[in-house]
């Protein structure tokens, strides 16, 4: 299948999984509505394909993941241009909907929009040269792709209030003690890790994989009692796939399971 966007360079790989690449390397990979357009065409393109079980999104060029929004896109925009346009809601609201994991592998600079988009994936490994922030008030404006609500989700109040207010960096060793990333690793060697974990992912069962991403993300939404409910009944679900049935019968007989996704 041909993988041709503007934006983005698409390399999909046998074990499973495909990796994204943001392509604006002279604008440091700056996210605009064009970007966007073409993460959520990619997305609807892969949603049903069994050969994808797994993304890795990451930038192009050796600085930067994504150092923000286009500024030069929104600088005159009106509010009423911002508000009946929607502005960042295609890219959020099609990546928050994908139902397979999605790594961000941050190679550098993921500053404002970057930062977002970060979160918006399902995990964060980092460039031990990733830095991370939310710098928009230097703009005279604000987070708005979810800045401001998921960054004090994961790393809490006090460091996302500094970082809001100050539009200080977070480097990456800071990102894995707060919990913003979950591993660093050295740059040169940043997406050979990153290939190994998505490949690992790709290779469990694709029913298991999509109900534990939904579960974790649940956590974020509901109380205990209803999470820990959603929990059992998806893991009750599970006992009705191929996949437990071979998974288990593979751990009893000690060998390698096979998973079909059925």
């Amino acid at each position: 299948m041909a993988d041709t966007y503007a934006n983005l360079l698409i390399e999909r790989h046998a074990d499973g999984y495909a990796v994204v690449t943001l392509n604006r390397p002279e604008a440091l990979n700056a996210l605009n509505s064009a970007l966007f357009a073409d993460l959520a065409a990619f997305l609807d393109a892969v949603e049903q394909d069994d050969t994808v079980r797994c993304l890795i999104l990451t930038g192009s060029g050796e600085k930067a993941f994504a150092a923000g929004a286009d500024i030069k896109e929104m600088a005159d925009q009106s509010y009423s241009q911002m508000y009946t346009g929607n502005y960042f809601a295609l890219g959020h609201d099609r990546i928050t909907r994908f139902r397979k994991p999605i790594i961000a592998a941050v190679n550098g600079f993921a500053l404002g929009g970057g930062c977002e988009l970060a979160m918006l994936c399902d995990f964060i490994v980092a460039s031990d040269k990733a830095k991370f922030g939310q710098p928009e008030i230097n703009l005279g404006v604000a987070p708005g792709i979810g800045g401001s609500q998921r960054l004090t989700r994961l790393v809490g109040k006090a460091k996302a209030m500094d970082m809001v207010l100050t539009a200080r960096m977070m480097d990456a060793a800071e990102a894995e003690r707060a919990g913003l990333a979950s591993r660093v690793f050295p740059h040169e060697t940043l997406m050979d890790e990153v290939r190994k974990i998505a490949a690992k992912i790709a290779s469990q069962s694709p029913l298991a994989v999509m109900a534990n991403k939904e579960m974790v993300n649940a956590a974020l939404e509901t109380t205990l009692t209803q999470g820990v409910q959603f929990e059992r009944r998806l893991f009750h679900s599970l006992f009705a796939f191929e996949d437990q049935k071979e998974g288990m019968a593979a751990f009893v007989e000690k060998r390698k399971p096979e998973f079909k996704g059925r």
